[in-house]
């Protein structure tokens, strides 16, 4: 619509001025001819601009000069002109109306455009875990244990190494898909005894990451709620994330497979391992299981005294 009224306007401005029922005079003819122009630069934009909507809102913006002047001029012309003006005035309000409901549109879709990219890159490699496990044991031991990093690769399989660094800080190195290896320092930023720590990565880390451990004491008295939530970048965005699902490593079924060993560690002194699978996931060779085999004599002997 830009592109044609320009070009009309600008090609043959007195047959518009007729039609228009403006009057033939300096002043209108370069009023027409400035209108034109100002429709082809609308026209650019539309055609070769990403931001759509910003262009849509100019056409808004010169629907509504276009009704001032016509009012104008309708205020001044009588007869056969002012219909002419009348019916002009008509079309453009029309024309206005569509613009409007396409500025509109444009700048909704822009709107949820970016909301679904900034979405995308929230979700592409960046992920939120929450996890939870109720272990029969008081907090102050729990969070003991928890506190003590020496003692996280014991139930935590992806971690290789923690070597403190300081009383709030350490280096952390774990491994990752594909044999690769991840390190990263690592403080605790918040910490209450007993009821949580809270902790973030810090310098350039192979995997940011930060999270939070709440000990919380069960309705039963005894044992204690241990609250997870924690978010990193995945190694190769979007993609490793894929990936690593695909190898066995999906990230939230790694957490809860971690809080299921913190629970069999602090209620039986050990990881318990199935026989069902006795080399653990596909990716890697976690904590080797024995392969079934029948009952020993001893296990017999003990099932018969039980």
């Amino acid at each position: 619509m830009s592109l044609g009224l320009g070009v009309a306007q600008l090609a043959a401005p007195d047959t518009v001025r007729r039609i228009s029922g403006v009057d033939d005079s300096a002043t209108s003819r370069a009023v027409v001819q400035l209108v034109g122009a100002r429709e082809l630069v609308h026209a650019a934009g539309l055609l070769t601009s990403r931001r759509k909507g910003i262009w849509a809102w100019t056409r808004v913006v010169g629907d509504a000069m276009d009704l001032a002047a016509l009012g104008l001029a309708i205020a001044h012309r009588g007869g056969r002109r002012r219909r002419r003006l009348v019916g002009v005035t008509g079309a453009i309000i029309g024309i206005t109306v569509v613009d409007l409901l396409t500025a509109a549109q444009a700048t909704r879709s822009r709107q949820i455009g970016s909301v679904r990219a900034a979405r995308g890159s929230r979700e592409g490699g960046s992920m939120e875990l929450t996890a939870t496990t109720t272990i029969r044991k008081p907090p102050p031991e729990v969070y003991a244990f928890w506190r003590d990093l020496d003692n996280l690769p014991t139930f935590m399989a992806h971690l290789k190494e923690i070597r403190s660094t300081g009383d709030r800080t350490s280096h952390w190195s774990a491994s990752a898909p594909f044999g690769k290896n991840v390190e990263w320092d690592a403080e605790i930023v918040d910490e209450a005894a007993g009821e949580r720590i809270a902790w973030r990565s810090t310098g350039k880390a192979d995997v940011p990451n930060s999270g939070t451990v709440r000990f919380v004491p069960a309705p039963d008295g005894v044992s204690t709620e241990v609250h997870v939530v924690m978010s990193y970048d995945i190694p190769g965005g979007a993609v490793g994330k894929v990936v690593a699902k695909y190898f066995g490593e999906e990230p939230h079924q790694q957490l809860d497979d971690d809080l299921r060993r913190l629970k069999q560690v602090l209620e039986t002194g050990q990881v318990v391992r199935s026989e069902g699978a006795p080399w653990g996931k596909r990716a890697r060779k976690e904590f080797p299981q024995r392969p079934a085999q029948p009952p020993s004599d001893s296990d017999l002997a003990k099932g018969a005294d039980a």
